[in-house]
Formats: structure tokens, sequence, C-alpha cells
């Protein structure tokens, strides 16, 4: 299911693009925490530079005891037409090379990367990433 089928969006729903390397960790938790904490507000996808096969069953635990499950989602790559079109993208990762020039703002956020860890490793994680989302995001 896209972020589109998800919830309705209107033509001022700002579109969020949280982007890591793999696309199963911090970009997807970033996705999934802004969906929860900023309601319709903002339209969040997330994409990564090179996609894993599967969402972190770490973070995606963590996520499912706030009451989303992100199980279904699938990482992908994140493209020219992402960039284009969205109005803040958020790098979960300083420094990332993307395929072209962000249309809308640019965010470096600097979060370690899950990708071995449990999910009480990702717990700290998970209320860093939605401290930064309510102090950044959620303010404006």
């Amino acid at each position: 299911m896209t972020p589109a089928e998800r919830r309705p969006v209107t033509e001022n729903t700002p579109t969020v693009l949280f982007i890591c390397q793999h696309n199963a960790g911090r970009s997807q938790l970033g996705a999934a925490l802004l969906e929860h904490l900023g309601g319709d507000r903002f339209l969040a996808s997330s994409a990564g530079l090179s996609p894993a096969d599967e969402v972190n069953p770490a973070v995606a635990a963590t996520v499912a005891e706030w009451g989303m499950d992100i199980t279904d989602r699938v990482p992908r790559a994140v493209t020219t037409d992402d960039l284009a079109q969205a109005d803040v993208v958020v790098l979960m990762k300083p420094g990332l090379d993307l395929p072209s020039t962000p249309r809308g703002e640019v965010l470096e956020w600097a979060f370690p990367n899950p990708e071995s860890w449990d999910a009480e490793a990702v717990r700290p994680l998970r209320e860093a990433v939605a401290e930064k989302i309510r102090s950044t995001l959620l303010v404006r």
C-alpha cells in the first residue's frame, strides 16, 4: 500500500521523503512515526539507495508497540521522481549520494544504522527519531 492509499491527501499536504541506505530501518521508522505523530498533516514516504529485501524486523516490532504494522512494506530505491516531488527530504544519514538534486528542503539527520539490532536496542532509536520529528517537522 502506498502512502497515498493510507490516507487522504490534499494539494496542500506536504510530502516528506525519508531516505537511508537500505530503506529497511531508519527511513521506514521515520516515515511510520511521521504517519503516527503527524496524522493527516503530512504524506510520509521512504526509500533507500540500495534497498534491502525486507523491513528490519526489530524496527517493525518497535513500531508495532505504537500500534502500527509496517511488516507488509517493501524497501524500494529512491528515484529522481521521488526527489522532484518531495517538499521535504530527510536524510537519515548525512552525506548520502542521491540520484538527483531534491526539489524541496533537505534535512540531514544523523541516526545509526540498526541493521543488526534487536527490538530492545531499537527502542531508544525510535524515541530519538520521534523526538526529532516532533521538534523539527511537527512545529511547522
